[in-house]
C-alpha cells in the first residue's frame, strides 16, 4: 500500500512539474510577445482593423481651343449610414426630419426611409446603403440633412466617392482625347492626351483613415482627411470643336459611302502647326465606325503620289530641271529593270511638261525626272529628303508614332528599282501626319513647324505651362522653289487630277494620291487601295492645311482614286470653314458717296417734308423700310403685306392725313 501511495505521489509531482514548466513557457511567450514581438502584432492588429484608404484626386479637365469641355471628371457619390454611431437622443430627434428630406431628394415615401432607418438601428447595421450614383449637387444637399450634418461620428453618415471620366462632346475626337487605365496585370496604360499629359491631369491623391466594421466593411474614423487630395491641372488643347465636327462627319460620310476599312483626317493651322481637328475612324464588324486607333499618327505606309511633291521640290532646289522641261510618257508605260511603271491614264499623256506631269500625276514623267537626274548619285536625292526631315519621327508627346522609312543607298536592300519606285511614292513609308507636316511647310513659305495638340496647362486662370511653336526646319527650300510648288499645287485643283473639286467661291491647292497596298503578298490577291488628298486653303494665303486618307475603299464601282474618295472630304471641310466662319473682311471706303444712295435719300427726304401740308405722300416704288419710317414720322400706323418695294397703298396720295389712321402697304 505504501509503495502504491509513493507511486501516486511521484505522478502528482511529475504532473505538477510539467504544469510548472508549461507556466514558465507561457510566461516566456507572453513576455516575448509583449516586449519582443509586440510591435509586430500590434501593427498587424492595427492593419487589420484600421487602414489608410486612397482618396483619388479629381483629374483636370481637357478643353478645346474655344473653351468647350472635351473631357471632365465627374464625382460620383455613395451614401451609407452607420446606425450605431448616433446617440439615442440625436437619432430619435432627427430620424423623422431625415426621412422627410431623403424622400424629397430620392423620390421615395418618407415612411419607407423612416422604416429602413429604424430597422438599421434595431439590427445594429453599421453600413446601411442610403443612396448611390449621386451627383456633387445631390451630395452637398444630403450632407446637410438632419442627423447627417452632425458628421460621421455623431451623425453616422458614411461618404464614398469615385470619379467618372466623361466626354461632353461624345465620340468625336475620342481617340485623340484618349484614356488612362490599368491592364489586368496591374500595369498602367493609356492613349491620347489623357495618357500623354497625365502628370498634369492626375493631381495628387489624398488619404483617409478608416476602421473595419462588421462583414468586412470600412467606415471613416474622423470627418477630416488624413491628407487632402490635390486636383489636377487643366489641359487646353488646340482642337476647334467647330472644325472637328465638320471633319468628323465629312470623313464618316465618305467612309460609309465607300464602305472603307478605316480612314483619318487632320486639319492644321498653317503658321503655328496647331491641330484644329483630327478624326480617326475604323470599321467594326457591324459596319459602324468608331475611334479606335490614331491612324494619322501611328500608321506608317507607302504614300503613293502625294510623295511626288518631295520629288519636285528636290529637283527644283538642286537646279536639276525646271517645270517647263518636256517628257515623253511613252504611251503611259515605262520599264526599269524589267518592271513597268504605269500611268493611271491608259495611253499616257503624250509629251508634256514636268509641271503638267505633276498636275495630272503622271508616274512616267516623275520617275523619269528623278531617275535621269539622280541615277548616278542617288545619295544626293536621298540625303536631300533626310535634310528636309522626312526620315525622322515628329516626336509628339503621344506614344506609338509610326516610324518613317526612307531607303538609303548604303542599305543592303537598296536595288536598281529603289530610286524609280521612290519617285512615285513606293518603297518609302510615312504617316499621314508626317506628310501633312511637309505640305504645311510649303504652305507656310518653307518653314516646317511641329504639329501641336496642346497649347497650355492651366490651374484655373493661372498658366502653369505654355507650349509655343516649335520649328523643325526653318526653310525646307528657297522662296523661288516655294512659289513654283504653290503654282502647280493650285493647278492640280484647277485643271489637274482634282479638277472636279474646283470651286470659284473658294480656292484650294493640293495633291491627290492613290497607292496600292499589300500588292506584294499572296501574289497580289490581297491588294487594296489607299486614297488620299493633302493640301491647304485658301490657295493664295493659306490658313489651314489638311490631309485625308481612306484605306480600302470598295472598288466595285472602280472608283477608288484620291480625288473621288478623299478629295470630297477635304473640299467639304474647306467649304464649311469658308461659308460658316464669321467674316473678318475689312470694309474699305466707308465714307465714299454712292450716287444711287444719294438719289434715294433725296427722294425720301422730299416726301417726308410733305407732312407739313398734312397730305398723304405717294410712296409707291419706295422700299418698305423707308415707307414705314416716313409714315411713322407722320404719326400714322402702318401695316405691311409682303416684302420689297411698295406696290400699293390703302390711303391714296393727296388725301388728307389723319394721324390716328392705319395705312396698309402692299410690297413686292
Amino acid at each position: 500500500m505504501a509503495v502504491e501511495d509513493k507511486n501516486i505521489s511521484y505522478r502528482i509531482y511529475l504532473v505538477a512539474f510539467v504544469i510548472f514548466l508549461m507556466a514558465i513557457a507561457i510566461v516566456i511567450k507572453l513576455t516575448n510577445i509583449q516586449w519582443v514581438e509586440g510591435d509586430y502584432y500590434r501593427k498587424l492588429a492595427k492593419e487589420r482593423t484600421v487602414r489608410n484608404f486612397v482618396i483619388p484626386a479629381n483629374k483636370g479637365n481637357i478643353y478645346s481651343a474655344d473653351g468647350s469641355l472635351l473631357a471632365t471628371s465627374i464625382p460620383n457619390y455613395e451614401i451609407r449610414f452607420d446606425a450605431v454611431a448616433p446617440k439615442q437622443e440625436a437619432f430619435e430627434k432627427n430620424v423623422k426630419p431625415l426621412a422627410d428630406s431623403l424622400s424629397l431628394l430620392l423620390r421615395k415615401p418618407s415612411g419607407f426611409f423612416l422604416n429602413e432607418l429604424r430597422k438599421a438601428r434595431a439590427n445594429k447595421n453599421r453600413y446601411y446603403l442610403v443612396a448611390r450614383d449621386l451627383s456633387y449637387t445631390e451630395f452637398v444637399k444630403i450632407k446637410g440633412f438632419p442627423l447627417f450634418k452632425l458628421g460621421a461620428y455623431k451623425g453616422g453618415i458614411i461618404i464614398e466617392q469615385e470619379t467618372v471620366r466623361e466626354h461632353p462632346i461624345g465620340k468625336i475626337a475620342e481617340r485623340t482625347i484618349g484614356y488612362e487605365r490599368r491592364n489586368p496585370d496591374g500595369t498602367p496604360d493609356g492613349k491620347g492626351i489623357e495618357w500623354a499629359y497625365r502628370k498634369y491631369l492626375n493631381g495628387k491623391d489624398g488619404k483617409i483613415l478608416k476602421q473595419k466594421i462588421a462583414k468586412g466593411q470600412w467606415k471613416p474614423i474622423r470627418d477630416v482627411n488624413e491628407i487632402d487630395p490635390q486636383d489636377g491641372y487643366d489641359v487646353i488643347s488646340t482642337i476647334d470643336v467647330f472644325i472637328q465636327d465638320i471633319a468628323h462627319h465629312a470623313l464618316l460620310k465618305q467612309l460609309e459611302e465607300y464602305q472603307a476599312d478605316h480612314g483619318c483626317v487632320v486639319v492644321m493651322e498653317t503658321k503655328t502647326g496647331k491641330i484644329k481637328a483630327i478624326s480617326n475612324l475604323g470599321r467594326d464588324v457591324d459596319g459602324s465606325y468608331y475611334e479606335t486607333t490614331n491612324y494619322a499618327y501611328a500608321e506608317s505606309h507607302e504614300p503613293g503620289s502625294t510623295f511626288k511633291l518631295v520629288d519636285l521640290m528636290i529637283l527644283l532646289e538642286d537646279k536639276k530641271i525646271d517645270t517647263s522641261a518636256v517628257f515623253n510618257t511613252y504611251g503611259g508605260v515605262i520599264k526599269y529593270s524589267g518592271k513597268s511603271v504605269r500611268d493611271s491614264h491608259n495611253g499616257g499623256y503624250g509629251k508634256i511638261s514636268l509641271a503638267r506631269g505633276f498636275e495630272v500625276s503622271s508616274n512616267t514623267v516623275m520617275v523619269q525626272a528623278v531617275y535621269n537626274n539622280y541615277k548616278n548619285n542617288p545619295s544626293q536625292f536621298v540625303n536631300h529628303i533626310d535634310a528636309i526631315g522626312l526620315n525622322k519621327k515628329l516626336g509628339l508627346e503621344f506614344k506609338g508614332e509610326g516610324i518613317p522609312f526612307i531607303p538609303q543607298p548604303k542599305d543592303k536592300n537598296w536595288s536598281n528599282l529603289s530610286l524609280p519606285w521612290m519617285a512615285f511614292g513606293y518603297g518609302v513609308s510615312v504617316t499621314p501626319l508626317q506628310t501633312l507636316t511637309f505640305y504645311n511647310a510649303v504652305a507656310n513659305n518653307g518653314e516646317m513647324v511641329k504639329p501641336q495638340i496642346v497649347s497650355e496647362i492651366k490651374q484655373w486662370d493661372k498658366t502653369i505651362k505654355k507650349y509655343d511653336k516649335v520649328v523643325i526646319n526653318p526653310k525646307v527650300c528657297s522662296q523661288e522653289t516655294i512659289l513654283k510648288l504653290k503654282a502647280v499645287l493650285s493647278n492640280v485643283v484647277k485643271r489637274g487630277t482634282a479638277a472636279k473639286l474646283y470651286s470659284k467661291d473658294f480656292s484650294m491647292a493640293g495633291k491627290t494620291g492613290t497607292a496600292a497596298a499589300n500588292y506584294r503578298t499572296n501574289g497580289g490577291a490581297d491588294k487594296y487601295y489607299i486614297s488620299s488628298f493633302v493640301g491647304y486653303f485658301p490657295a493664295e494665303n493659306p490658313k489651314y492645311s489638311c490631309i485625308v486618307v481612306v484605306h480600302k475603299p470598295n472598288t466595285s464601282k472602280n472608283n477608288y482614286y484620291g480625288a473621288d474618295v478623299a478629295g470630297p472630304v477635304f473640299k467639304r471641310i474647306a467649304q464649311k470653314i469658308f461659308t460658316d466662319a464669321p467674316s473678318t473682311n475689312e470694309i474699305k471706303n466707308i465714307n465714299k458717296n454712292i450716287p444711287k444712295q444719294e438719289s434715294d435719300y433725296d427722294s425720301y427726304f422730299a416726301k417726308s417734308q410733305k407732312q407739313q401740308s398734312s397730305i398723304v405722300p405717294n410712296v409707291k416704288g419706295m422700299s418698305g423700310m423707308d415707307a414705314v419710317a416716313l409714315f411713322g414720322n407722320l404719326g400714322m400706323k402702318v401695316k405691311i403685306i409682303g416684302i420689297g418695294k411698295v406696290k400699293k397703298q390703302s390711303i391714296q396720295a393727296g388725301e388728307n392725313l389723319d394721324k390716328n389712321s392705319t395705312i396698309t402697304l402692299e410690297l413686292s
